[in-house]
C-alpha cells in the first residue's frame, strides 16, 4: 500500500486518536491462558485451508498453540515487536505498529486468516494495526482487543463481536473481547 493510500485510510478513520490505556508493555507481556490459546488456535486451523497461511500479529501464545497443533502443510508466521522471538527464524517478522506497512511485499494479501491483538489499547494503535491487517489478509480476520475499542474495530475491520471472551494468565483491568469478519467455526459454538 502506498503512502497516499495509508494516509487516506488513516484520514478515513477520523477517530484514530491516541488514547492512554496501554494493554501491554514490552517488559510485561500479557499472555492468553492455555485454554484461550488452544481455542483460538482451533478456530484458526478450522478456517485455514490445507496449505493455508496464518499470520499472528502481537499474539505469540496463539502462534505457539497453532504451531503445536497445525498440520505440516499450514504455514504460520508471528509478527511481533519483541526481538526475543527471533529464534522462530523464518516464522518471525519484526513488527512495529508505528510502521504498519514496513513489511515484505510478498506479504500483501498473502494470509488466509490473520489473528491480531494490538500491543496497546488505543485507537491510534488499533488504526495502525488494522492497516497492517488489511494489507496482509486475504479476507478473514480474528481480532482480540479491549471492548472499549469495539466501535473502532467495527468501523475499521468490519468485524462483529463474539460471545467468546479471551482470558489471560494475569488479571486484566480492561475487558477483552473477540471479533471476526466471518462466521466462526469453533468460537461461539
Amino acid at each position: 500500500m502506498s503512502d497516499a493510500k495509508e494516509d487516506e485510510f488513516l484520514r478515513g478513520s477520523s477517530r484514530c486518536a491516541e488514547s492512554a490505556v496501554p494493554a501491554k508493555q514490552t517488559s510485561e507481556r500479557l499472555w492468553y491462558n492455555d485454554s484461550t490459546s488452544k481455542l483460538l488456535a482451533e478456530e484458526v486451523l478450522a478456517i485455514a485451508q490445507p496449505n493455508g497461511k496464518v499470520a499472528c500479529i502481537g499474539c505469540p501464545s496463539v502462534y505457539q498453540a497453532v504451531w503445536k497443533m497445525k498440520p505440516s502443510s499450514i504455514c504460520v508466521l508471528l509478527l511481533d515487536n519483541v526481538k526475543q522471538f527471533e529464534h522462530y527464524k523464518e516464522n518471525y517478522v519484526f513488527y512495529d505498529y508505528n510502521q504498519p506497512l514496513d513489511l515484505p511485499q510478498e506479504m500483501e494479501r498473502a494470509f488466509d486468516i490473520v489473528v491480531v491483538d494490538p500491543p496497546f489499547l488505543t485507537e491510534e494503535c488499533l488504526c495502525k494495526t488494522a492497516l497492517t491487517t488489511r494489507y496482509i489478509a486475504k479476507d478473514k480476520i480474528l481480532l482480540c482487543t479491549g471492548s472499549s475499542l469495539q466501535d473502532t474495530a467495527v468501523r475499521l475491520l468490519n468485524v462483529r463481536t463474539l460471545n467468546f471472551r479471551p482470558k489471560h494468565t494475569q488479571s486484566m483491568l480492561n475487558e477483552y473481547r473477540c471479533y471476526t469478519n466471518y462466521t466462526p467455526v469453533i468460537l461461539n459454538s
